[in-house]
């Protein structure tokens, strides 16, 4: 069960067409940015994309940044440094509590 979407936030259950009424956007755009790699759709059995209330949400931000100027390209760096950063702190806790266990138990022998 790994990757199941912890919050109806994060489920894909939403399609292009409610996506493009939420955001303005144009389907073209859409998958523009999803060649892009900014936004990530799942596909239903049939094949069509379907979206989250994050991808929602991603779309109109990117939508926003475009209209100040920001490149895609841009717009992919800043989003791997911030999975790079979420990933060393989840690092930095597992360790912590690795740690905390490990004292724990360690004290109780």
């Amino acid at each position: 069960m790994g990757n199941e979407p912890t919050s109806y936030r994060e489920r894909k259950v939403i399609s292009i067409g409610v996506v493009k009424e939420l955001t303005g956007l144009s389907e073209r755009q859409i998958r523009y940015y999803e060649e892009r790699k900014l936004i990530f759709p799942e596909r239903s059995a049939r094949g069509s994309r379907k979206y989250s209330f994050d991808d929602v949400e991603r779309l109109m931000d990117i939508a926003n940044q475009i209209e100040d100027g920001v490149q895609t390209f841009e717009i992919r760096q800043e989003m791997i440094r911030k999975e790079k950063n979420e990933a060393k702190k989840e690092t930095v806790r597992e360790d912590m509590l690795r740690g905390q266990l490990n004292a724990y138990f360690h004290m109780r022998k």
